[in-house]
């Protein structure tokens, strides 16, 4: 009997890799593992509606238990891999047992960066931090928020939205540095403080500590907050442990596994997909390793498709979307602060595209309340096109009409 595909991770990369590798035609055993015992779930909504209480968890199920079985997907929750041995082509699991695969797919997405350890401390990526979280926001309480980029202002709107006071901690000098433009930048502090929330920038946090109910959070300067609950949203770790004891390649600097436009990794039938894979992209010529749930689903596809037999190139243009205080904010490509803005329509009307332009070319946008032309311009980047910059700026004229036909 052939050995199975074994896929390690049931995020959305590991499910649509296993979905795809069905769809494409794989007729062998799937086995897909989860140490979470969850039924596989959508991450987006843990920050915003789960934390909200606006849906259960049977509300942001990736599937439906039923249709494991229709794709003859052995789903196995609980259940750990120990350790990969790439020359016997086996997985060992925690508590004893092994599974022997034919191709092997590592999605194991990552983990909460936690620089400090406090009892008072919460993180929230997974389901399993929800409970403990959510029993502590409570009305009139008191939260504070370290780092303001995009999970930690879900989690700070989240936490207004319930009548909690928040305190929102950023080591820069402006939200989402790398990416926001001052003025961009400008406009999401004003979100913040017109829903109430306290955004201080410029916090280098040197220690937080707990004692009894209060915990607090001390800054390089002296300052310091305290709150009954600190969440630290400081981003994530990719969960390379297995690939590193494997001895596959990782990547420096950016971490993650090596893997080429295909999904392969540095051993034989040995895949890697989603936020834990660094992948070379034809435009930017160099490796990336991307955290969002639309690249994750994607790539983890692409991946399944290799295993499947198709000849993949993965090229997809990077987009995400965050939703705070009743706006959504959308980003597509590398757009970065240093880069030239087109921007069209109003920021102080909250209506925009700001398009970034790298040598005439667009290679970025960030957009509140504009889908089509986030739509549009990812296109756009992916074709490396140079747009006329006073069409863009123009919000009566056709969009289309920037770009040559």
């Amino acid at each position: 009997m052939t050995a199975p595909l074994v896929v390690i991770g049931s995020g959305i990369a590991g499910v649509s890799a296993a979905g795809a590798a069905r769809a494409g035609g794989f007729e062998g055993d799937i086995v897909l593992l989860d140490d979470e015992a969850q039924l596989p779930y959508r991450r987006p909504p843990v920050s915003k509606e789960i934390v909200r209480r606006e849906k259960d968890a049977d509300g942001i199920r990736i599937k439906p238990a039923e249709w494991y079985d229709k794709q003859r997907i052995d789903l196995r929750l609980g259940v750990a891999a120990a350790a990969v041995d790439v020359d016997a082509r086996r997985v060992d699991l925690v508590g004893g047992g092994s599974i022997e695969y034919g191709q092997l797919v590592l999605a194991t997405g990552g983990s909460a960066r936690r620089p400090w350890d406090a009892a008072g401390i919460r993180t929230l990526r997974s389901l399993a931090d929800v409970p403990a979280l959510t029993d502590e926001l409570t009305g009139g309480g008191r939260l504070v928020v370290v780092g303001a980029g995009l999970i930690g202002s879900e989690i700070a709107a989240s936490a207004r939205a319930q009548g909690v006071g928040v305190t929102l901690l950023e080591t820069a000098a402006q939200p989402l540095p790398r990416l926001l433009t001052p003025d961009l930048a400008a406009l999401y502090a004003e979100l913040h403080a017109e829903a109430g929330t306290e955004l201080v920038t410029g916090v280098e946090v040197t220690s937080i500590e707990t004692v009894g109910d209060v915990t607090t959070v001390t800054a390089a300067d002296g300052r310091t907050w305290s709150a009954p609950v600190v969440v630290v949203a400081v981003g994530m770790t990719p969960n390379v442990g297995l690939a590193e004891a494997a001895g596959l390649t990782l990547a420096d600097g950016i971490g993650g596994i090596v893997v080429d436009a295909a999904g392969r990794t540095s051993a034989p039938d040995v895949f890697a997909a989603g936020d834990v894979a660094a992948f070379p992209h034809p435009l930017t010529g160099d490796l990336q390793r991307v955290e969002h749930w639309q690249h994750a689903q994607r790539h983890g596809t692409a991946v399944g498709q290799t295993v499947a037999g198709a000849d993949t190139r993965y090229d997809d243009v990077p987009w995400c979307w965050s939703d705070q205080y009743g706006h959504t904010l959308q980003v597509t490509g590398w757009p970065r602060a240093d880069h030239e803005v087109v921007v069209r329509g109003s920021l102080t009307e909250r209506d925009f595209t700001a398009f970034f332009l790298d040598g005439g070319t667009v290679v970025g946008a960030v957009a509140l309340g504009r889908p089509a032309e986030i739509r549009a311009v990812r296109t756009w980047i992916g074709d490396r096109l140079s747009p006329d910059a006073t069409v863009l700026a123009d919000d009566a004229a056709e969009l289309k009409s920037a770009v040559p036909e």
